[in-house]
């Protein structure tokens, strides 16, 4: 089955940057879109970024672009999030999701999802 699998989470002060990594096996990786999304508690699931198959496209909500980056290396299975100048409100839990279609930014057209991976910016 698909397990997707994502580390590089912590803590990071204001202003700072993390590397996330998700990696995904059960698969044929480069058939899928793949997504990142957020859930801080007693929010819904937000849309992060997301990336077509091959790579070739993007995806930013205003809340993300010019500060975060997604890219994916087919060759390894794994898809990345570069996330840069942190703020408090990043706060959240972050999961990759996989889509075997065009990439999205509804968490609803995602069928299989990692476990996520906690990121806390302190002020």
């Amino acid at each position: 089955q698909v397990q997707l699998v994502e580390s590089g989470g912590g803590l990071v002060q204001v202003g700072g940057s993390l590397r996330l990594s998700c990696a995904a096996s059960g698969l044929t990786f480069s058939a899928y879109a793949m997504g990142w999304f957020r859930q801080a508690p007693g929010n819904e699931r937000e849309f992060v970024a997301s990336i077509s198959r091959f790579g070739r496209s993007t995806s930013y909500p205003d809340s993300a672009k010019g500060r975060f980056t997604i890219s994916r290396d087919n060759a390894k299975n794994t898809v990345f999030l570069q996330m840069n100048s942190l703020k408090p409100e990043d706060t959240a839990v972050y999961y990759c999701a996989a889509r075997s279609s065009v990439r999205s930014s509804s968490p609803y057209d995602y069928e299989s999802w990692g476990q996520g991976t906690q990121v806390t910016v302190s002020s």
